[in-house]
């Protein structure tokens, strides 16, 4: 045993008194470890950290099967998931959480609350840590006026005060009674937490065809989720057969896990970016292996002299295992610090709600850190064994033993070298979808004029606003009291700006006479709207202040929606909305103009079919449905500084509506950066990994062409004393080397087509569509030829300096 250590020591001594290879080696490994550490971190904490609720594993959300969303189900399709068998229990979320305003012990101010059943908390395992839950008969057609609050609102707003229950709390002018306080779990737990929750509204009429709630059900003992799924498809398709708005419709339904379902849209993004750290380590490992073959050719001369006294295959091995180890214990330590800084700089990057507030590096991402880097140097070493024994072989030595190198290991050479390039270029091609995209992104004509806007949003109370009328009126208020201010030069209010987030982009089905209803934006504006923003009319009127309630009814489309709903000629035309919200006769209007496109709400590069309709226009029906979803939008151009108009602009709140919350300020520069924010994430996180791509790209075809030369250099020694010339001679390794490396582009393009069709959906969520196109296919190239040029150079230059004398003198 001591002779085994001491050879170990001796291999560790050697390294440490020449620390070059030991620290290119370790640093390699550490580069590729620490990115995929950083990446598997992410996941581990935020897809597979098990919900904190007991029986996890056993919560499905059952439903509508879409792509990129949670199974989604209506009032009327979760009555017919009742008594499912095998299922224990089954409760009902809102899908959205609404924004509300409420009042009482402290200033008025916005919240966001989820609507439940009685029976989600019990589903779920969860009782409340105060008070007590929704009972049955709270939650119907008329819920009660009660209110539980999640346990972070009740520390903020009640300091942690238990005497919050009884106590009464307005939730939109109405007066609510607290009747519980939820323990931290479910604020970790629900699918998209809330401030406040309320009982949800099971309505039995019409409005019971809408999506808008996540049902979650509790497996029973020896029920498994595909049997659940399949009955749950049985029952909601019959459901839709007797639906008018469902029938026909070819859907999915089925159940999937709840956590799963949870972080279904984060999920696909950090599959991508999983996806490229395996890609960067896969490079690593194949440089690591090539570093300890050259290690290997290195000790070729000790191998065969161990061989020749009659050494075992074990002891030969154990030098270059010891040194392996010492490489996969200090790249393990050198990627554990990197993963550390890596966490810290993506704590400070991403939002709170994906992170949670905190991060740390898991005792699970630093164990499967040390595993992958001792076992990646070992089988290293391993291949490096097999080809010293190779060199100690009578037959290596008759081809070519004082060289080192045969075709055998030259075979080896060159698949490590079509490896590496193929996977730099798959790589390489998913960061240059997000630069395509971002020069897209920097050169696209908006469509309106976002510079020097100040931006206010609110939600008016409902028991003060109920209906368009009073909204309206509250509305020319704010309006008329902003332009007092000084420095402003207009003032608009929308239910919607040009660039909101998704869920503030009302969304509805409109159609031309005679025509199949397609989807468009539905944006109620106020008469200056156009002209705020500088949109461009291009034919027809803008609206006028004629244009009001009981008057004529009118619109206005976008170019795009002309173009599809009317083949161009939309002026003069009726566009239709047919829709719960207009129940007994569709709502129609005439089209009196047609504006210029503006940027789409989702999906860069994607122009959407926009409607416009006045303000003072827009249905009842259509403000109770849109005010579920997003709160009132004011857009003021200003001279000046936007930020100096914040305390002003609250003090006119304060002024006009001493009851009403103000929801969010900021500027339309900032909401079209927001709008941006997936690609740039995309194009920054992918470029740091393409970054090192490349270093371990150059780093790997500069190891395996000095590998080549030293291997050859017997033949080159012959060759030059045969006349060849320093030239001819490097051109030989240059030539050898440069066809490698497109081998290894071609494999890579096709590795990149399949890698970006697989990851499609994680492409989308970051606004690009993972193709690379030509002009980024080709630029990959020739970054790729470049670089391996230059790394391949300088063996080549070392080719042709070969003495041919001291080669065939054995020294």
């Amino acid at each position: 045993m001591n002779v085994w250590l001491a050879e170990v020591w001796r291999a560790w001594r050697a390294s440490l008194r020449r620390p070059g290879f030991l620290l290119l080696a370790s640093g390699v490994l550490a580069l590729g470890i620490g990115a995929n550490a950083v990446a598997f971190n992410l996941v581990d904490q935020i897809l597979l950290k098990p919900l904190p609720v007991p029986q996890a594993s056993r919560l499905l959300a059952v439903g509508r099967l879409e792509p990129r969303w949670p199974p989604q189900v209506s009032v009327r399709q979760y009555e017919a998931l009742q008594h499912l068998e095998g299922v224990r229990s089954i409760g009902l979320q809102s899908f959205v959480t609404a924004t509300l305003n409420i009042a009482g012990n402290g200033v008025p101010q916005q919240v966001a609350a989820a609507y439940i059943d009685h029976n989600l908390l019990p589903t779920m395992g969860i009782q409340p840590q105060f008070g007590r839950n929704f009972v049955a008969g709270e939650d119907g057609t008329q819920p009660a006026p009660v209110v539980l609050l999640s346990h972070a609102f009740w520390k903020l707003r009640y300091n942690g005060n238990p005497d919050a229950i009884g106590q009464s709390l307005k939730v939109e002018g109405m007066p609510h009674t607290i009747i519980g306080v939820l323990p931290e779990t479910f604020d970790a737990t629900t699918l998209n937490g809330g401030d406040i929750l309320l009982p949800a509204k099971l309505t039995p009429d019409g409005s019971g065809d809408q999506l808008g709630y996540v049902a979650v059900a509790s497996l029973a003992d020896g029920a498994t989720p595909a049997a659940v799924g399949a009955q749950v498809e049985a029952r909601l398709k019959a459901v839709a057969d007797r639906s008018a708005t469902d029938r026909g419709m070819h859907v999915r339904y089925g159940a999937m896990d709840y956590q799963a379902a949870k972080n279904v849209q984060l999920g696909t993004v950090l599959v991508l970016f999983q996806a490229c750290a395996l890609l960067v380590l896969l490079i690593a490992l194949v440089n690591v292996t090539n570093l300890l073959l050259l290690r290997a050719l290195a000790r070729h001369r000790d191998i065969a002299v161990r061989s020749a006294m009659g050494a075992s295959s074990l002891r030969m091995a154990v030098p270059l295992l010891g040194e392996s180890l010492l490489v996969g214990l200090s790249g393990a330590g050198f990627g554990v610090l990197l993963a550390l800084l890596g966490v810290a700089i993506l704590l400070g990057i991403l939002p709170a709600e994906v992170t949670g507030g905190e991060m740390h590096l898991g005792m699970h991402t630093v164990v499967l850190t040390v595993l992958v880097s001792l076992i990646a140097t070992l089988v290293s070493a391993m291949l490096g064994l097999w080809r010293a024994r190779a060199i100690s072989s009578f037959d290596d030595l008759r081809e070519g033993g004082r060289s080192g190198g045969t075709r055998y290991q030259g075979r080896i050479y060159s698949a490590l070298v079509i490896a590496q390039v193929t996977l730099a270029v798959a790589l390489l091609c998913a960061c240059g979808s997000f630069l395509r995209a971002s020069w897209n992104n920097a050169h696209l004509r908006w469509g309106f004029d976002y510079t020097n806007v100040a931006t206010l949003a609110l939600s008016p109370v409902r028991a003060d606003y109920p209906d368009v009328q009073s909204v309206t009126e509250l509305s020319r208020r704010l309006v008329d009291r902003m332009r007092q201010l000084p420095g402003v030069l207009d003032v608009v209010a929308a239910t919607s700006l040009p660039v909101n987030d998704y869920f503030s982009t009302f969304g509805m089905p409109a159609h031309a006479q005679g025509q199949m209803p397609t989807y468009v934006y539905y944006r109620a504006v106020g008469t200056d709207y156009f002209r705020l923003f500088g949109m461009r009319l291009l034919r027809g009127r803008l609206f006028t202040r004629d244009d009001s309630k009981g008057g004529e009814a009118v619109a206005i489309v976008s170019q795009t929606a002309a173009r599809r709903m009317y083949g161009g000629h939309a002026l003069g035309q009726q566009v239709l909305m047919d829709d719960a919200a207009h129940p007994g006769q569709p709502w129609t209007a005439r089209i009196v103009g047609v504006v210029d496109d503006t940027f789409p709400q989702q999906g860069v590069g994607r122009i959407p079919s926009e409607l416009y309709v006045p303000l003072a226009q827009m249905a009842d029906a259509l403000m109770t449905r849109y005010r579920t979803i997003g709160p009132m939008h004011y857009a003021l151009r200003v001279q000046g500084d936007l930020a100096s108009y914040g305390e002003a602009l609250r003090a006119v709140v304060a002024e006009v509506a001493p009851e009403q919350p103000v929801a969010a300020m900021g500027s339309m520069r900032e909401a079209v950066a927001e709008q941006l924010d997936g690609t740039q994430t995309g194009a920054w996180i992918s470029g740091v990994f393409a970054a090192l791509a490349m270093l371990l790209a150059g780093t790997g075809l500069y190891a395996v062409m000095s590998v080549a030369v030293a291997a050859r250099e017997h033949e080159l020694g012959v060759r030059a004393a045969l006349g060849a010339s320093p030239m001819r001679l490097a051109t030989l390794m240059l030539s050898g080397g440069m066809a490698r490396i497109a081998v290894g582009l071609t494999l890579g393009l096709i590795l990149a087509g399949v890698f970006s069709r697989v990851l499609s959906t994680s492409f989308n969520q970051l606004g690009t569509d993972g193709a690379f196109g030509p002009w980024v296919a080709g630029g990959v190239c020739v970054l790729l030829l470049a670089f391996g040029l230059l790394a391949c150079l300088v063996p080549a230059i070392r080719a042709g300096r070969i003495q041919p004398m001291r080669v065939l003198q054995g020294d």
